[in-house]
């Protein structure tokens, strides 16, 4: 069961108090589905996929919505997409987001641009339209939680 992309979008800029720019909106709908499939057996968390654009995961429909805003903070161009009803979809969301939003847009850019993920792998300069697939994003997942856990030991 995922959700859709603009609802999902929309309860980020929401938490976020509509000052969320779409560079930091990409990288956190991208880290948020990551998690969220790392956590709930490989399960996405929203209805689209990403590409591999020069600057990192983008989720096209989403960036073509808020791409008007330029660098500014979004407002609000979701009155259209369903609220978020689920209540673990609802709480595992925030739980993401209450993490990244801290973060600057260039920390943001550097998590996602790691050498071993899934952007990484699929990433080829200046192509657009190159998707992603879900299963790299769950590998990601999973050599970022092995990855931590061999430095917690």
């Amino acid at each position: 069961m995922s959700v859709n992309s603009f609802s999902v979008a929309r309860h980020i800029c929401e938490r976020g108090n509509w000052n969320v720019t779409n560079l930091k909106l990409q990288k956190i709908l991208y880290l948020a589905h990551m998690a969220f499939m790392g956590e709930h057996n490989g399960q996405p968390l929203i209805d689209g996929s990403f590409e591999a654009w020069d600057y990192g995961p983008v989720q096209p429909k989403v960036y073509r919505r808020v791409s008007i805003f330029g660098r500014d903070p979004i407002r609000d161009v979701f009155q259209r997409a369903p609220a978020l009803e689920d209540a673990t979809v609802i709480r595992s969301l925030n739980k993401y987001i209450d993490v990244l939003i801290t973060k600057t847009p260039g920390e943001l850019v550097a998590i996602t641009h790691w050498e071993d993920g899934a952007w990484a792998k699929n990433y080829i300069p200046g192509r657009l339209g190159i998707d992603i697939p879900n299963k790299d994003i769950l590998d990601e997942y999973r050599a970022r939680a092995a990855q931590t856990t061999q430095n917690a030991v």
